[in-house]
């Protein structure tokens, strides 16, 4: 999910989502053409397409990026806006956005300190607490 380990390695930034299908098959095929799509765009690390091994309708969708603003440049394309995000749209409600704060891997541990503010869940979005707060510490 992340970019391979290197001497500066970087955690990078991932969306999980989760879909309730009426119709698996259809709904994978549709996601297939998405990953395809996305996997062009600069900061695309990798995607995985996952099913429920007790709910065949349970499709969960994670996509790696190197930073949250690559993932931003992709869905601002317009090939994106028009095919990908009404389909993400048919997730389940819930948050998708993670900052990966720690990778174990082959190579080892590699951690992040992350870049949510201390702030974060008190000041709303456009409304700045302060010119510049620090991290909240992982």
């Amino acid at each position: 999910m992340v970019p391979v380990m290197g001497p500066e390695p970087t955690p990078g930034f991932v969306t999980a989502l989760r879909f309730r299908a009426t119709d698996p098959v259809a709904l994978l095929g549709h996601l297939r053409s998405a990953i395809d799509l996305l996997a062009t765009f600069d900061g695309f690390v990798d995607a995985r397409l996952a099913r429920a091994v007790d709910e065949g309708d349970l499709i969960s969708l994670t996509l790696g990026w190197t930073t949250v603003g690559a993932y931003r440049r992709a869905l601002s394309s317009y090939d994106v806006k028009v095919s990908v995000v009404p389909l993400l749209s048919l997730a389940v409600d819930e948050p998708t956005a993670y900052e990966v704060l720690q990778v174990t891997d082959e190579h080892g541990t590699i951690t992040a300190s992350g870049t949510l503010a201390a702030d974060a869940g008190t000041v709303s979005l456009g409304h700045a607490a302060a010119e510049r707060v620090a991290p909240e510490p992982s």
